[in-house]
């Protein structure tokens, strides 16, 4: 089970210590390549395996929160002893690009992604996506909203379920304030506050939830579902998912992403660009759409079976980039009560 990305201000402001509590893998002899992972160790550890022996290099892997990691390495500067930062989410790679904190990559990495899916400085590539959507009890919600601006009316209340403290969530947030502006999206907040949704630990919660008919209507990831679907059975899931169209904010379609560090060596930033070119190699990306049931975004290869096939959602258009702005989100959010 994927654990939910709690962030708090108070967190980002103490990253600083984060150092001696990172967890790593490798030996005692310094490692090749040192990444900072805000992916779960559980979900990329057999992907960093297969790295290691591509690269023909040790690597050692310190895991954290995606927003936390990205405050370290602005944080230490030149001084990092990371080479790549493989992260969660693109606002926290959008923070180092912002700060130049990142080396540029080579055209025929950015290449492999489409422009949408990586930075516009050519700083990051996104390696997976994920696209938000509802999940819905077709026995109370015959037919789901198309939007997340329907979500704020009376007939909802006590009805949504979501994970106020999850990353993705947040940066569906941020995303809403970057197309909407930031006063459109307390207005929704302070409605989605007034219909008293219900809160829960993590999106398989949430998701959990919405099957049992606990609640009609829940805000998630789409490879929730599907991983549901791939270890229970489609037939034996209750609730559906709804993918949201015409550019709506609540379809914002996220990446995790990998940048090379500024500061490294020559040795680990050659491996660096090595790894991230691993990462969209068919071998890595065939791993996200089976595995994790993510969408690849490179390597031609293509969603699991049943997945949607990106090119046939409506997302709205986004630098994902810009979905940096984590601490107005933060304070937004607690702002209005719903953290």
């Amino acid at each position: 089970m994927r654990r939910p990305l709690a962030r708090t201000l108070t967190a980002l402001a103490a990253a600083a210590l984060l150092g001696p509590l990172l967890s790593a893998c490798g030996s005692d002899e310094p490692a090749d390549l040192v990444i900072y992972s805000g992916r779960n160790e559980n979900l990329v550890k057999p992907l960093i395996e297969k790295l290691e022996k591509h690269l023909g290099a040790s690597v050692e892997v310190r895991y954290g929160d995606s927003a936390e990691l990205s405050a370290q390495l602005l944080e230490e500067g030149d001084k990092t002893e990371a080479g790549l930062f493989l992260s969660q989410d693109a606002g926290a790679l959008g923070a180092l690009s912002k700060e130049k904190r990142l080396a540029p990559l080579p055209q025929t990495t950015l290449d492999k992604v489409a422009p949408a899916y990586r930075s516009s400085a050519g700083d990051w590539a996104g390696v997976s996506g994920r696209v938000r959507v509802l999940a819905y009890d077709p026995a109370q919600v015959p037919t789901p909203p198309d939007s997340v601006h329907e979500l704020v009316k009376p007939e909802w209340k006590g009805k949504i379920g979501f994970v106020p403290t999850n990353a993705s969530f947040q940066a569906f947030v941020t995303g809403m304030r970057v197309l909407e502006g930031d006063d459109a999206t307390r207005t929704w907040l302070k409605g989605l506050k007034a219909n008293e949704p219900k809160t829960y630990d993590n999106n398989l919660k949430v998701l959990e939830a919405v099957d049992k008919g606990e609640v009609p209507l829940g805000l998630i990831n789409h490879y929730y579902w599907y991983e549901q679907a791939a270890e229970k059975g489609a037939d034996k899931l209750k609730a559906k998912i709804h993918y949201l169209p015409a550019g709506d904010p609540g379809g914002l379609v996220n990446v995790a992403g990998a940048g090379v560090l500024k500061g490294a060596d020559d040795k680990q930033a050659a491996l660096a660009r090595k790894a991230v070119d691993y990462l969209l190699s068919a071998e890595a990306q065939t791993y996200f759409a089976q595995e994790t049931k993510e969408y690849p975004l490179a390597g031609g290869v293509k969603a699991a079976e049943g997945v949607p096939p990106l090119e046939t959602l409506q997302p709205p258009k986004i630098d994902l980039g810009r979905l940096d702005s984590l601490k107005q989100t933060l304070a937004m959010l607690q702002d209005v009560g719903l953290v």
